[in-house]
């Protein structure tokens, strides 16, 4: 099956190990360039750039790699809670035309409540909602090229406009993802992709379901894509003992503690993160090749694939037949493993064309890195 397959930069740190050696990758912005360098000449079609208060900022750290990726989608972090809508177009319309129209934007009203205050804002969830909500209905009309006078609940703004114009019309394609009930109607009514993380088929199915209905009663369609993280190796039980590794160094402590913040967020994503591993080792298997480890201790996205590239790549496709067709990956390290996925996966990938690394020494940077037919794939 045809999809698009997004990786994910490391803007908080990379690591090899979680638990205690977490961040021990730094995230300077020579190594998150040499990521997106090395995913956009791999062939990957995007690359998701998070926010957070543990994260370099993301309108900053995607303008440095303007003028080092050539063909992959830059998805950026619109936080909808944090700044306001005329400012939030004008560096949309700026960047989208550095990049000569490869920006898509990922709205984030913020599921965190201790984050937000630090930040000064102190909403409620539904009330973070409400502010995406206004955020939006602005935020588009600007781009769309109107002058806006809007009173709403948390913005009002007279006589507001955008001079620039971005390539992408009417505005670049917005993204967004969330689970509750406040979230499926936003993305009904505002974005163009709602994103789930990786949960089991038939709970990713019934989101879908829900969003779809919604949209529908906007008189709108709207696509879908998954997130989730990969451990893809040349055997199944390479994959699972690599699995086994990511997390040998976590103690009981470190998940406890992990559990119990992501326990007093308000994000009902989280929580369903949450209730799939219940916080134990022994329940993190929860699907077919479907991993919950990740979650034990990292918020947002807590699943994997763990597999083979056969194995993997059918369950991608078990997802796409539900209407999916775009996939964000990742894996601990981004840089390695975003090679490796595309070694191994895109042979079977339909529209991805396979790669061979030619060395896997670092020079200047950068991986040796050159597209291959199936053919060569096979005869190597």
């Amino acid at each position: 099956m045809s999809y698009e397959v997004f990786w994910f930069l490391p803007t908080s740190g990379d690591t090899r190990y979680l638990g205690k050696s977490d961040f021990s990758r730094a995230p300077s912005n020579a190594y998150l360039r040499q990521v997106a360098e090395t995913v956009d000449r791999l062939g990957y079609d995007g690359i998701l750039i998070p926010t957070g208060a543990s994260c370099a900022d993301p309108w900053v750290t995607a303008a440095t790699l303007v003028g080092v990726t050539r063909r992959i989608k830059l998805l950026v972090a619109l936080r909808t809670s944090i700044s306001g809508p005329t400012a939030g177009a004008r560096q949309a319309a700026a960047l989208d035309e550095a990049l000569g129209g490869r920006l898509l934007l990922n709205g984030v009203p913020g599921g965190d409540a201790t984050e937000l205050a630090a930040e000064g804002v102190f909403l409620s969830h539904d009330e973070r909602y409400d502010v995406a909500d206004e955020y939006l209905t602005v935020w588009k009309r600007l781009l769309a090229g109107e002058k806006v006078d809007f009173e709403g609940r948390h913005f009002r703004l007279e006589g507001a406009r955008n001079f620039h114009d971005a390539l992408q019309k009417p505005w670049p394609p917005l993204y967004f993802g969330g689970s509750s009930p406040a979230a499926h109607e936003l993305a009904a009514k505002h974005v163009d992709a709602y994103l789930t993380w990786g949960e089991p088929v038939e709970a990713v199915a019934a989101k879908i379901a829900d969003v779809r209905k919604r949209a529908e009663r906007h008189g709108r369609t709207v696509r879908f894509g998954v997130r989730l993280h990969v451990i893809v190796r040349e055997t199944e039980d390479e994959a699972w003992s690599d699995a086994d590794r990511l997390i040998s160094r976590l103690t009981d402590d470190d998940i406890a503690r992990a559990q119990a913040q992501y326990a007093q967020m308000d994000s009902v994503g989280q929580a369903r993160m949450a209730a799939l591993h219940q916080g134990r080792r022994d329940r993190l298997v929860i699907g077919p090749n479907l991993w919950a480890g990740v979650g034990l201790v990292r918020g947002g996205a807590g699943t994997a694939l763990v597999g083979s590239p056969e194995q993997v790549v059918n369950r991608l496709d078990e997802y796409a037949a539900l209407g999916v067709d775009t996939f964000v990956l990742s894996g601990y390290p981004h840089l390695e493993e975003a090679i490796r996925f595309a070694e191994l996966a895109f042979p079977r990938i339909a529209g991805k064309t396979p790669v061979t690394l030619l060395n896997t020494t670092q020079t200047g940077g950068a991986f040796d890195i050159r597209t291959t037919t199936s053919a060569d794939v096979v005869a190597s």
